[in-house]
C-alpha cells in the first residue's frame, strides 16, 4: 500500500464540485462535526443530554477569538428548539440587550432557554457584570414566562454552569 493510500485512509474526505473525493480540510471537518452535534442537540432531551451540549458548544465557541453570546431555545418539553449566536463582541466583552433576548425567545415561541456566551481568555469564571446580565436577563424572560434554566460560560474545553455553582 502506497503512502498516500494509507493517509487517504485516515483522513476524512469531501466531494468538490467535479465530484472527486480529496482529504477534508480542518475547517471542513470541524463544520462537519457543528452540523453532526447541532443535529444531535435538536429535538433532543437538553436537561437529561448535558453532554451533547456540553460538545456542541465546545466545538462552536471554545475556541473563538472574540466573545459570542447566544441562547438555545427550548420548548415546553425542554427540547432544542435552535441555538442562536445574538451578539459578536471583542476579546474580552460583548454587548447583549435583554430587549433582543427577549424578542427572539417569543418569535421561536420557546418555554425556557440557555444562555450561552464564551470567554476566549480560557478562565471559565464568571464577572461579576456576566452574573448581574444574567439576573437581568432572567427577570426580562420571567415577565413573558420564559425560564432561563442555566447560563453556560464556555472557556476552552471547560464549561461553568451557573446552575451548578447556584448562582441562578
Amino acid at each position: 500500500m502506497s503512502q498516500l493510500s494509507l493517509s487517504l485512509d485516515s483522513s476524512l474526505l469531501v466531494r468538490d464540485v467535479a465530484g472527486d473525493y480529496r482529504p477534508a480540510n480542518a475547517d471542513e471537518v470541524l463544520q462537519a462535526a457543528q452540523r453532526v452535534l447541532a443535529g444531535q442537540m435538536r429535538g433532543c432531551e437538553a436537561l437529561t443530554s448535558p453532554h451533547v451540549v456540553r460538545d456542541f458548544l465546545r466545538v462552536k465557541l471554545g475556541a473563538l477569538e472574540h466573545e459570542m453570546f447566544a441562547v438555545i431555545h427550548l420548548d415546553a418539553q425542554n427540547r432544542v428548539i435552535e441555538y442562536v449566536e445574538m451578539f459578536r463582541g471583542t476579546v474580552s466583552q460583548t454587548s447583549v440587550y435583554p430587549r433582543e433576548v427577549v424578542k427572539e425567545a417569543l418569535a421561536r415561541n420557546c418555554a425556557a432557554l440557555l444562555l450561552v456566551h464564551n470567554h476566549p481568555s480560557g478562565v471559565a469564571e464568571p464577572s461579576r457584570a456576566d452574573e448581574m446580565l444574567t439576573q437581568t436577563l432572567k427577570s426580562a424572560l420571567a415577565l413573558v414566562d420564559v425560564r432561563v434554566l442555566d447560563h453556560l460560560i464556555v472557556a476552552g474545553s471547560a464549561i461553568l454552569s451557573f446552575a451548578e455553582r447556584g448562582l441562578l
